[in-house]
């Protein structure tokens, strides 16, 4: 793994990033899709309370919810950033979810995937300096917002 410290927030710069929403992806070598959520998305959550995953064989498409999350300053959809079918979901994380709070980038991940349109990896921020930048942005903007401490 490959972490770096982004503005007092843990960065997996071998993950590829959902511009749009706090959740990441991995591409396996078995060329499914390990999907979970970035540290950033985890802290302006609060404490995470439950999560349910949809069902191992469901489809679902990029931008859409492959589950929920009820935290302390959230209750919401999980958003998908790869389309496909669910392979697996991650019982341990649905049973602890402080698993994702503490190990986000390994055994915190939520779900995988078949892609149904591989080229969607694309469209995700996968160079480093380009994720860097996007969580510096995001981190100010919800600094500005007062959804994070200074």
């Amino acid at each position: 793994m490959s972490q770096q410290n982004v503005k007092g927030f843990a960065v997996d710069l071998n993950m590829a990033y959902d511009p749009q929403s706090h959740f990441w992806a991995l591409v396996l070598e078995s060329g499914e899709v390990r999907i979970g959520m970035d540290s950033l998305g985890i802290e302006t959550s609060g404490t995470l309370a439950q999560l349910a995953f949809t069902d191992v064989g469901s489809a679902v498409a990029r931008g859409e919810a492959f589950g929920t999350l009820e935290a302390e300053k959230f209750v919401g959809p999980l958003l998908t950033p790869i389309s496909g079918i669910v392979t697996a979901v991650n019982d341990q994380a649905m049973n602890n979810p402080g698993l994702v709070e503490h190990d986000p980038y390994g055994k915190g991940w939520m779900i995988e995937v078949a892609p149904s349109h591989p080229d969607e990896i694309h469209g995700l921020l996968t160079e480093p300096d380009a994720i860097v930048a996007k969580f510096e942005e995001k981190v100010g903007e919800y600094r500005i917002e007062g959804v994070l401490a200074e």
